[in-house]
């Protein structure tokens, strides 16, 4: 068996068309696009580049895009007091605050500053207003990973109704909303963790895995029920030899790619995995470019919120 590849970047590409028009249309009625502020404090290398796949996302395919940043000495006051200028904004109907913050800010910082945001521009999904929505099955503006991986799901037509699903992780951006999200589509969720005894065993009961720890090809064959649809989340940066040809076989083209690189990126789940999953997603190119494509559909779906217009 070799399992069927869920492309998410091919569906994230499809999805951009779909809501370009959609796009233009808000533009035509309301004489502005739908804006998105996105907030970058510091000079984070990996949040450069997030940031920078947001901001091009967002001007392909039509909105106001724009990048407020402060420096890695800013404050928890500054960094509040720009969240504040941005709800009060009417060009911004969605507010991002890239993390992580600096560590400087102190403990509890972040928690504080996603607090600030205005909940009908929280297009992240993580204000308490929102998650307590998510909650009670009524949310208009959900985490964006896991509402990008129901979407691939559905249009891939994998079935969530009366399958166990296994989610490995329990963060607040995507392990609980993703739990509550296959809860809420009638599947029967587990969700596991770092404490979780047996979890080899416990995952290896599931019909649908979503991996989400942040440990390299934490899941194996062992894992894994013949059949089953895997989503990985995962997305680590590998600068170990070592790591890399535990992962890949001598010839294996991403080992080439490390060896001429010195790193690659890899997810959760162990390549071996393609031997027994009967549906997988890639890393890279699998649940990442949806990400950013449901960060454009959240905006556009706080933008026709606060103009009044029903939300589909």
């Amino acid at each position: 068996m070799t399992a069927r590849t869920l492309d998410g970047q091919a569906l994230a590409k499809t999805m951009q068309e779909e809501i370009r028009p959609e796009v233009a249309a808000f533009t035509a009625q309301h004489g502005r696009p739908p804006g998105l502020g996105i907030v970058l404090v510091g000079d984070n290398p990996a949040s450069e580049v997030y940031v920078r796949n947001k901001l091009k996302a967002g001007a392909d395919i039509g909105f106001r895009a724009d990048l407020e940043r402060l420096p890695v000495s800013a404050t928890v006051s500054e960094t509040l007091a720009l969240v504040e200028r941005l709800n009060r904004s009417d060009s911004h109907d969605g507010i991002l605050v890239q993390s992580p913050l600096p560590k400087a800010m102190g403990v509890g910082a972040e928690q504080r500053v996603f607090d600030a945001i205005a909940p009908e521009k929280d297009v992240d999904g993580l204000t308490p207003v929102n998650v307590g929505r998510l909650v009670q099955k009524r949310a208009i503006l959900v985490a964006c990973t896991p509402s990008g991986i129901i979407e691939l799901l559905d249009r891939e037509k994998i079935p969530i109704a009366g399958r166990h699903a296994v989610v490995i992780g329990r963060s607040d951006i995507v392990g609980k909303p993703m739990a509550l999200l296959l809860l809420h589509r009638d599947a029967t969720v587990t969700v596991c963790h770092s404490r979780t005894p047996d979890l080899a065993d416990i995952c290896r009961q599931a019909d649908l895995l979503v991996a989400a720890v942040g440990r390299p090809g934490l899941v194996t064959k062992r894992f894994v029920k013949p059949g089953a649809a895997v989503v990985d989340v995962g997305m680590n940066k590998v600068t170990d030899a070592a790591v890399a040809e535990s992962l890949f076989s001598e010839g294996h083209p991403r080992l080439a790619l490390f060896r001429s690189r010195g790193s690659v990126l890899v997810g959760d789940v162990h390549p071996e995995v393609a031997a027994v999953a009967g549906a997988l997603t890639p890393v890279p190119g699998g649940v990442g470019p949806l990400t950013i494509t449901m960060l454009m559909k959240n905006t556009l779906r706080a933008a026709k919120a606060r103009a009044g217009k029903p939300v589909g």
